[in-house]
């Protein structure tokens, strides 16, 4: 797995001063993406030891609320794989840490297998839970609006990862909608 870049101090893909991971990889290819770069799954650096230690390690300091992975497509098959383990890590060095995931799989494709979907695969159940916010649907242009928070177009949500969980149905994170 690559990633394309890390901010380590981003205010903008989260709740709070978060540091930011864009996974490599992407067949969504959504028309007027801003990341368009990190759609070839070798683009930038390989996600190796070194660098999810330095990951982890920044989001330790108390300022930090969390972590934000996004792409590419962090849930593209090809990336679960590594994400997973790296998420567990995640969760057992800083359990108060929030994780946001941004994916253009919305929810009902990550996790009903009836759509057979390419992203449901057999790390995408041990994922879900690992996440606190699930930013899910691909990025539509025409309805991109600028004055949103946490997301590019209308049709993308917030989901409360944890309550949805509990209740069985979609719960959104309504406070980050708005």
């Amino acid at each position: 797995m690559n990633y394309g870049k890390i901010y380590y101090a981003d205010i903008a893909n989260g709740v709070g001063c978060r540091t930011s991971l864009f996974l490599s990889g992407c067949r969504n290819h959504c028309k007027d993406c801003f990341n368009e770069e990190t759609w070839d799954f070798s683009y930038g650096k390989p996600f190796d030891a070194e660098v999810q230690d330095t990951v982890i390690t920044s989001i330790k300091p108390s300022y930090i609320e969390g972590l934000s992975i996004l792409g590419g497509e962090p849930m593209e098959p090809e990336n679960q794989e590594e994400l997973l383990p790296f998420l567990k890590d995640v969760k057992t060095a800083c359990p108060d840490k929030t994780v946001w995931l941004y994916s253009g799989f919305t929810w009902e494709e990550l996790t009903d297998d009836s759509l057979g979907s390419r992203c449901r695969t057999e790390w995408t159940d041990e994922i879900l839970p690992l996440v606190d916010i699930l930013v899910d649907g691909r990025f539509v242009a025409e309805k991109k609006n600028i004055s949103l928070k946490f997301r590019g177009s209308e049709n993308q949500r917030i989901i409360d990862v944890p309550a949805t969980l509990r209740k069985g149905e979609i719960v959104l994170a309504e406070k980050f909608m708005l």
